[in-house]
């Protein structure tokens, strides 16, 4: 399940320099000697599951595996071989055409009940001489219900040792003409075929190209974000150029941004474009988004962390609290980088799902680490300011506040409800949904990094959100402060002048000899 923390602003990010020209397979599921396991009387391989859509081009008649498939979901297997063991082989007559049967399915998950001897009260998978009589099966094939409205599925694509041969081949093409969530499952019922091996892949298509079905609404989302992120560039930069004179520090970080953002979107919408057209994903450029992703993460909480601090409005430096602050992000980054290559490759090759459940672990108790220390760190804030009577910096602080509460609650509530989603989808029904998970915390990223550019916008007056000297600090708040409690100010500035006539007062009578009362007591 894709159990993410809150992608809140980000901040300052790069980009590790290596990579690899290593090839990963995309939609293509390999199998490397990989054996048959035990299940009722059956024996059975899991060969992947996809979710494809139905096919754009209605296909002919026609069984030539040549013709063009172009707008066609398919599965394709190609070079499947299947080796039983040398005993197995020796105990087969040579002249005999058909010595053990291998049989793939292809089952939707909705058809998955078709399967198997459910329908006439049996809980076995493969026929028996009983189920045979009844004229519902054969012996020694998998017990398969068609569908009324659909004859030809689930399929099943049968292969057969000949004579003595030790290995048997399968290559065949399926189209696929309904939309769903399709499993491949390789299985066999004579027990005489125990041991045997498979080898080969399987390449699964969609109509629009390689991406899986699931992933492929993401393409179209990075290409939408990195206008979003365009766009909010074009308006930022307008804006940076009309006050470029006051413009503080905090205000490039912000560019900076923006400028991530918006390539790490493009980034991701040209390796989804590639992984699409080519089939093949390379590893160097899957690293590297990942990678990056995972540095963004790490970065954005830290300056969060430190601006939450009050760093540059309360405090110059972070002092020895920095190590502390260091040494957290680099366990966020090692703990993000691990998930995200676990979940990225998991799509690909059939990663276990167990992996995933103790990488998401560590992250989760990391994310909760950087929120209460968050929170905890804009309640001083918040404090220190009161105390100062900083009323410019307390409202921002107040709205910046607000702002991060809402995305909390908002992250919270989206974790349940993946919670809810994954408990409730085992089989991945609802893939077709899938995409919206990881498309919420990039948007929810995007939205509160436009909140930070309006809070922290470039003015003519920036120091009402920068960091001055306690003396200074406390006048230019009065300045700040003018236009909304004139009156206060007017009374406090009047005061502090009466006492400046009083000392200038004072000291002309010393001068001019009107206070002789200090050079009486002098004599005495």
């Amino acid at each position: 399940m894709r159990f993410r923390g809150w992608d809140l602003v980000w901040f300052l990010g790069f980009m590790l320099p290596w990579s690899s020209t290593i090839v990963v397979d995309a939609s293509i599921h390999d199998y490397r000697n990989e054996r048959f396991s035990r299940r009722l009387n059956s024996y059975f391989f899991h060969g992947g599951s996809e979710g494809l859509y139905a096919s754009k081009i209605h296909p002919s008649h026609s069984n030539s595996e040549d013709k063009p498939l172009n707008g066609k979901s398919f599965i394709r297997f190609e070079s499947i071989t299947f080796r039983r063991t040398k005993e197995a082989t020796e105990q087969q007559h040579a002249m005999q055409q058909k010595t053990g049967l291998i049989e793939a399915i292809i089952v939707e998950v909705k058809d998955r009940g078709r399967i198997g001897g459910t329908r006439e009260n049996s809980d076995v998978i493969c026929c028996n001489p009983k189920l045979a009589e009844q004229g519902s099966c054969k012996v020694g094939e998998v017990i398969i219900r068609q569908d009324p409205n659909n004859p030809d599925w689930p399929k099943r694509i049968q292969t057969s040792f000949e004579g003595q041969t030790q290995e048997a081949s399968l290559i065949h093409t399926v189209e696929v003409n309904s939309t769903g969530m399709y499993y491949l499952y390789f299985m066999f019922c004579d027990p005489e075929l125990k041991g045997t091996i498979i080898n080969g892949r399987t390449v699964w298509r969609n109509p629009d190209g390689y991406l899986p079905g699931k992933m492929a609404p993401l393409m179209t989302f990075s290409g939408f974000m990195s206008l979003a992120y365009l766009v909010l560039g074009l308006v930022w930069f307008l804006r940076f150029v009309q006050y470029w004179k006051d413009i503080i520090q905090l205000h490039y970080h912000i560019t900076i941004v923006i400028g991530l953002g918006m390539c790490e979107m493009a980034f991701w919408y040209f390796e989804y474009a590639n992984f699409n057209s080519t089939g093949n994903r390379p590893m160097g450029i899957t690293l590297w988004a990942v990678t990056f992703s995972a540095v963004k993460k790490t970065v954005s909480r830290l300056l969060l962390l430190v601006v939450s601090m009050g760093y540059g409005v309360v405090r110059p430096t972070l002092g020895g609290i920095a190590t502390k602050v260091l040494l957290l992000g680099f366990m966020y980054f090692v703990a993000t980088e691990a998930l995200e290559l676990v979940e990225h490759l998991g799509n690909i090759n059939d990663f276990s799902g167990k992996a995933k459940v103790f990488l998401v672990l560590p992250v989760a108790l990391l994310d909760a680490c950087f929120i209460l220390w968050i929170f905890s760190s804009l309640s001083k804030t918040l404090e220190k300011l009161q105390m100062r009577r900083s009323m410019a910096k307390l409202e921002l602080y107040r709205k910046f506040t607000n702002a991060l509460a809402v995305s909390v609650l908002l992250s919270v509530a989206w974790i349940g409800y993946e919670l809810y989603f994954n408990a409730n989808d085992p089989l991945s029904e609802l893939w077709r949904r899938a995409w919206i998970i990881p498309a919420f915390w990039s948007l929810l990223a995007y939205v509160v990094l436009v909140v930070i550019c309006i809070l922290w916008a470039p003015s003519h007056n920036p120091t009402r959100y920068t960091y001055l000297e306690e003396m200074g600090d406390d006048l230019e708040e009065e300045g700040v402060s003018l236009t909304t409690s004139g009156v206060k100010v007017a009374g406090d500035v009047a005061i502090k002048l009466e006492r400046k006539e009083r000392k200038v007062s004072s000291a002309a009578d010393h001068v001019y000899g009107l206070g002789e009362e200090p050079e009486e007591d002098k004599r005495e």
